[in-house]
């Protein structure tokens, strides 16, 4: 039927489990090639059983060339596999793929080819010897001319990535403004990007609580102006006071570097994703009473 080496050269082959390759070799009369294939589509149906777990962790990264960049995240269920060298060389593999393509949406970027086959095949072989959803959640492709910096940073080993893009500054101050959005996370690059729905919001609230503090109505009009600006340097990017000189808002320092903003992108893992709440007392008891 098959030898011990046969059941090593597909695992060496697929990166599949011992068990899992005797069983291949078994349902396929030994025939390495159908075997790989068995292999690949028990991994599919691996797969697609894990699809409505939840998968909040992983990490965010930055691969840079000359004057292209990609940032991207890939997720897993725990942070126990997002620290696994097989998941960290996925988003490495990924990430070089879509730097070396003219990928610009997911469906693109999973049909590449790699070492490792197709993204999609890849990400499913993955998840069969991994044992969790992983999921590659997203990605953007930043390009630059030569006389702008990109300025990467990654908090945390990858749990925050901000890619930035300045003209006229140099790289240092590229990430220095890439740490302070990581930090402070604003949700808005500057007041013309704040949607007017958002700011009337805003006006209406500013309004109501000057009148809830006794001021006549026309006053309480005249202080909007006023207070909306504190809404602005609290959360627009370029009006914050900067991290490492609160003196100086975040447009001032760039500008006092000859630099001009450009662009900036922040994924912080999980984020917009419901995490599973996790409540070992009640699992614990119900298996003692069961």
């Amino acid at each position: 039927m098959f030898s011990a080496n046969d059941v090593k050269t597909l695992r060496e082959q697929t990166g599949a489990g011992i068990l899992d390759c005797k069983k291949a070799l078994d349902a396929t009369n030994g025939n390495m090639e159908e075997a790989v294939e068995w292999l690949r589509e028990k991994g599919v149906a691996k797969a697609a059983k894990k699809e409505s777990r939840i998968a909040a962790e992983g990490l965010a990264d930055i691969v840079i060339d000359g004057n292209k960049a990609v940032i991207l995240e890939v997720n897993s269920e725990t942070d126990f596999v997002a620290k696994n060298d097989e998941f960290k060389k996925f988003i490495s593999t990924v990430a070089n793929a879509i730097l070396k393509s003219e990928a610009t949406d997911m469906d693109s970027a999973l049909e590449l080819e790699t070492e490792n086959g197709k993204i999609k095949d890849y990400l499913v072989s993955l998840v069969a010897k991994i044992g969790e959803k992983i999921s590659f959640r997203r990605f953007a492709v930043v390009t630059k001319n030569d006389n702008e910096e990109f300025g990467s940073y990654l908090h945390m080993g990858g749990k925050i990535a901000v890619l930035s893009v300045l003209e006229g500054a140099n790289s240092d101050v590229a990430r220095d403004v890439a740490m302070h959005m990581a930090a402070m996370n604003p949700p808005y690059v500057d007041r013309e990007s704040v949607p007017a729905d958002v700011l009337e919001k805003e006006k209406e609230l500013i309004k109501e609580q000057a009148i809830n503090e006794g001021k006549p109505a026309e006053i309480a009009e005249k202080m909007v102006n006023g207070r909306i600006n504190k809404f602005y340097k609290e959360n627009c990017l370029l009006e914050q006071a900067f991290v490492k000189d609160p003196d100086v808002d975040v447009k001032t320092y760039i500008k006092n570097n000859n630099g001009t903003f450009k662009s900036i992108i922040r994924y912080e893992v999980g984020e917009g994703i419901e995490k599973r709440q996790d409540d070992f007392a009640s699992e614990v008891m119900s298996q003692m009473n069961g």
